[in-house]
């Protein structure tokens, strides 16, 4: 089974340029914890709630953009890598989702959930939370 199979098409995300109480609005209103930030439809970032109070409030504006509390070193995985590779990739990055790069361009998103809810893949994606939840507070 490949990420295809398993990961969300309808992405949202935000631009580089949008400020941190857009953003915080748009993820509130979608109770939603993570965001790619795209730009020409290329993942420049990911920001995630914690990004924002940790980084962006407690140093920041809230008209600050979010490029000043994204996160820069994107993983990302391909649509087409097994959810075996994901979980992999998860785990060894301490993630709990990946936007999904095809040609360089955003295509889906996939998550430790999305993963979770394939019975051939629930093993690796117990697997992954464990090594993630271990490494989070060692």
């Amino acid at each position: 089974m490949q990420v295809r199979d398993v990961m969300s098409t309808s992405v949202q995300s935000c631009s580089n340029q949008d400020d941190l109480s857009t953003v915080a609005s748009k993820m509130q209103a979608l109770n939603i914890g993570s965001m790619p930030v795209v730009e020409n439809n290329q993942v420049v970032g990911m920001v995630t709630d914690r990004d924002m109070v940790v980084r962006g409030l407690t140093n920041g504006a809230p008209n600050d953009s979010i490029q000043s509390v994204m996160s820069n070193n994107v993983i990302s995985v391909s649509s087409s890598a097994s959810l075996e590779e994901a979980a992999q990739l998860m785990s060894q990055h301490q993630v709990r989702r990946l936007p999904v790069v095809d040609n360089g361009n955003l295509v889906g998103m996939v998550s430790l959930g999305d993963l979770a809810t394939r019975e051939q893949a629930d093993q690796k994606a117990g697997q992954a939370l464990t090594q993630i939840s271990k490494n989070d507070f060692s």
